[in-house]
């Protein structure tokens, strides 16, 4: 999409995402200045993870939707840095998202699978927690399962990431944000009751009910919580307590391309994320949110670079919904950051004499390993290809960029750990 086109197509879809409370404008242009969000504490704070993306997938995106001059809106925040994103996982040098999460949500290093409890299992408290105790709204949106590790860091712990119905009971009976949005139904209801979205066992990844602790949406209404499960459900509560879910599991499905791949969330990212901040910013100490675009991620373990650019693409242009939020609400925190890379992609040139795979091979592995593309590069007659050497995590850095209190702590090679200091910091208002 050109550059022009592409900011007007999010000008508009911004405009109608916020209709119900958040006034649209100020999305097109990107601000080099002073950093509107200065104040001695965060009163908000908006941390946004893009699962998987490293500063080559960030690259891509960049070159593929506003080109080699342009700047995507998490590149427009005034300060960037990097974060090492190891974990002390025993057995693998390459973290997973469960620990990379909990080192963001908890400032402590574990070990792969584990949500928010130490190496030793003991429970670690959060980010969400701590906003809690300094009586803030709080909220989790995600394209992901909203139990998937990342937003499970914040919200609850568990020893093992796929405890996922015990994860969601945490959420409503313990953590209580006051909104979660995102799929992953099928945790929430027994076996044989499959809730807004049908079971289907023949897919390849089965979806089906599967909670073993009961009926958890029953528990949240009897909590006090507002379920929704369609965009028009979402757009018309007024409620203050929501839980949406918006797919049996994730809210895509990834896949090598033309393999049944998908990226068409139900209700996008921009438009959760615009809902979560229509709510939360009507409380008068400030909320903590925390954003994730997990399509990024999927897509690069199945090295399917088209959907990986358009997931990406999707979480841009909610980080410059929620940019022009920050800008009307002075005291907001933004932070964008990657939690590990995947998928070893790099960026070429479009070569037929450099394709690292086997084009005569049809071996399923084989053949998903190959080059993608070509991609054009926006405003221009250039293209590139992406390329993979793997379809699993990496152990490269990846890039962090914010604006608002705090955000110059951030502005620097760092441990993981350093987003849950500064963000803590932030909101406590310590310097």
């Amino acid at each position: 999409m050109q550059t022009n086109a592409r900011r007007a197509w999010i000008a508009t879809a911004a405009a109608g995402a916020l209709a119900t409370g958040l006034a649209a404008g100020g999305i097109g242009g990107h601000d080099h200045g002073k950093d509107r969000g200065h104040a001695t504490a965060a009163k908000n704070v908006i941390l946004m993870v893009g699962d998987g993306m490293s500063i080559a997938a960030r690259e891509a995106i960049r070159l593929h939707s506003v080109g080699k001059d342009g700047e995507l809106a998490m590149d427009s925040l005034r300060y960037a840095g990097w974060t090492h994103t190891d974990s002390l996982d025993p057995d693998e040098a390459v973290t997973d998202s469960a620990a990379a999460a909990t080192a963001f949500a908890t400032g402590v290093r574990t070990y792969n699978g584990a949500v928010s409890v130490d190496v030793d299992g003991n429970p670690v408290k959060t980010l969400l927690e701590h906003a809690n105790d300094l009586r803030k709204a709080t909220g989790l949106v995600t394209t992901a399962q909203v139990t998937d590790a990342t937003p499970a860091a914040f919200g609850s712990h568990v020893p093992d990431r796929g405890d996922q119905s015990e994860i969601a009971r945490q959420f409503i009976e313990e953590t209580k944000p006051d909104v979660i949005l995102g799929g992953g139904e099928d945790w929430w209801y027994p076996t044989g009751n499959p809730g807004a979205y049908p079971d289907d066992p023949a897919d390849p990844r089965p979806e089906v009910s599967r909670s073993e602790i009961g009926n958890l949406v029953t528990l949240a209404k009897r909590e006090g919580y507002t379920y929704v499960s369609t965009a028009a459900q979402l757009r018309a509560t007024r409620s203050h307590q929501i839980l949406g879910l918006f797919a049996n599991e994730e809210m895509f499905e990834q896949a090598p391309e033309g393999q049944g791949d998908e990226y068409a969330p139900v209700v996008p990212l921009a438009t959760m994320t615009a809902k979560a901040l229509d709510v939360l910013s009507d409380h008068r100490r400030g909320f903590f949110l925390m954003v994730e675009e997990e399509g990024i991620d999927e897509m690069e373990h199945a090295n399917n670079a088209g959907l990986t650019l358009k997931a990406g693409e999707a979480l841009d242009d909610t980080v410059a919904l929620v940019t022009s939020f920050a800008k009307r609400h002075p005291g907001t925190l933004i932070v964008v950051v990657g939690d590990h890379e995947t998928g070893g992609l790099a960026i070429e040139n479009v070569s037929a004499d450099d394709e690292s795979g086997d084009p005569a091979s049809t071996k399923p592995g084989v053949v998903q390993s190959l080059e993608d593309g070509p991609f054009d590069i926006a405003n221009s007659n250039l293209q590139f290809t992406i390329d993979w050497t793997t379809g699993a995590h990496t152990g490269a850095a990846t890039p962090l960029t914010a604006q608002g209190p705090g955000a110059e702590r951030l502005a620097r090679v760092q441990d993981n750990t350093n987003v849950f200091d500064v963000v803590l910091h932030a909101m406590r208002g310590k310097k």
